[in-house]
């Protein structure tokens, strides 16, 4: 059987890895994939935005399974030119990626089905928007509509702050037509979570639950970064909660998605916030997150190509998703100056004997030798019966991997362990 994966970052590293344990699958190609992912698949040089040359690959090549990961191909309708030629995917079509896609899009469909989420206001014109914010309560979030690589939001803690955010959208361009249009948003408070959910439109199987950690340096100061590590399961979601998010969040979404003729199959992530009043959607995304995955997917113990396979055939409701008991770490390392400014090009050495735990995101191979390419270069992740144990472990693994301007936050889990029981 020949599979391949659209993208090449950490996230579709990890998805390689376990696919590569389904025996089945005779060619694994990643489009474009990256230096690290070579060691495990056959990186074709087409980008993840070229929609019609990786539908003409498939063909050629006669893919009989497409995995489409990152955001920007699947709003842009990657997977419905692969099934146009034949192909079928895991992902969703762009009619319900939008859910990502537009987040005025995603937060006026949660007013419409009462799905909880921080009440908010949409702008197309700025004036109008800084109008408001001379009233506005604060602290208050401001968000680009369209996909700005993770960075599009900002919270601002003065009104000042947030005039900046919305003249730096609005008025600079700073994300590109995607800041054209703003949602302006209560500041919500509570430990966040983030649950990606396998879902092929009538059933919906959340996996198991995680905690990011955005913050560039330790203990979490510093800028927003795409993610500076996770572990999995998150300690604040309890049994109770997921309950009351199955109910009032995740079937709810499923059913408002089919309700307006946007099926969703694919993996939906819900970003939470548990607020006093109970939990609440930040953001949606249309695909698994990055890092989540690199401690979710090490956690899953059911064949990823046959789960996934049972989202698009639609027969998720017969096909068992296991997880194992336990805990995931992922701790990642970056080039120093990550997210401003860094050198690229340093030599990488990841012993053989930690391969199997390193899901690299930034690498490229240059005169056979594999080299830093990027901000966040790769992630180092342990699987354990307990969470000080998982964490303990994956920074045994950061100890073995080398580079030059190597960083990383040394708190990863930190927070997590320190969650109340229950």
């Amino acid at each position: 059987m020949k599979v391949m994966v659209v993208g090449g970052g950490g996230r579709e590293h990890t998805i390689i890895k376990k696919l590569k344990e389904n025996k089945t699958i005779t060619q694994l190609y990643a489009l474009p994939g990256n230096g690290g992912i070579a060691a495990d698949a056959t990186c074709v040089p087409i980008g993840a935005k070229e929609i019609d040359k990786i539908a003409a690959f498939a063909k050629e090549n006669n893919i009989d399974y497409a995995v489409v990961a990152p955001d920007d191909p699947l709003v842009l309708g990657c997977v419905d030119a692969l099934e146009a030629v034949g192909v079928p995917c895991f992902g969703p079509r762009a009619n319900a990626a939008i859910i990502e896609g537009s987040k005025i899009f995603s937060k006026n469909l949660m007013k419409k089905y009462g799905i909880p989420t921080a009440a908010y206001e949409t702008f197309e014109d700025m004036d109008t928007a800084l109008a408001y914010l001379d009233t506005a309560p604060i602290p208050t979030v401001v968000k680009a509509d369209g996909l700005a690589l993770g960075k599009g939001v900002v919270i601002a803690m003065t009104r000042q702050e947030a005039k900046d955010a919305v003249v730096s959208m609005m008025q600079d361009k700073k994300f590109g037509a995607s800041g054209e249009r703003i949602v302006i948003e209560e500041f919500l408070e509570g430990p966040e979570v983030s649950v990606l959910a396998f879902t092929d439109g009538k059933t919906l199987v959340p996996m198991v639950s995680s905690m990011d950690h955005k913050r560039a340096g330790d203990n979490d100061t510093g800028l927003n970064t795409g993610g500076m590590g996770t572990v999995a399961p998150n300690p604040y979601y309890t049994e109770a909660i997921a309950t009351k998010c199955m109910e009032t969040i995740f079937l709810p979404t499923m059913a408002a998605m089919n309700a307006e003729g946007r099926t969703f199959k694919g993996c939906l992530y819900f970003g939470l916030m548990l607020t006093k009043d109970g939990p609440k959607v930040i953001e949606y995304n249309c695909r698994f997150g990055d890092p989540e995955t690199q401690v979710v997917l090490p956690l899953l113990e059911s064949d990823l190509l046959t789960v996934m396979q049972a989202v698009t055939n639609g027969t998720l409701d017969r096909t068992e998703v296991k997880f194992r008991k336990g805990y995931a770490c992922c701790v990642v390392m970056a080039s120093k100056g990550y997210p401003v400014s860094y050198e690229k090009g340093f030599e990488l050495d990841i012993p053989a004997q930690v391969h199997d735990k390193v899901y690299v995101a930034g690498a490229k191979l240059a005169d056979g030798k594999l080299r830093t390419d990027g901000g966040r270069v790769l992630g180092c992740t342990a699987v354990a019966d307990t969470l000080p144990d998982a964490i303990r472990d994956a920074y045994e693994i950061v100890s073995k991997v080398r580079f030059a301007n190597a960083y990383y936050r040394h708190d990863i889990g930190a927070r997590a362990l320190r969650a109340p029981e229950g």
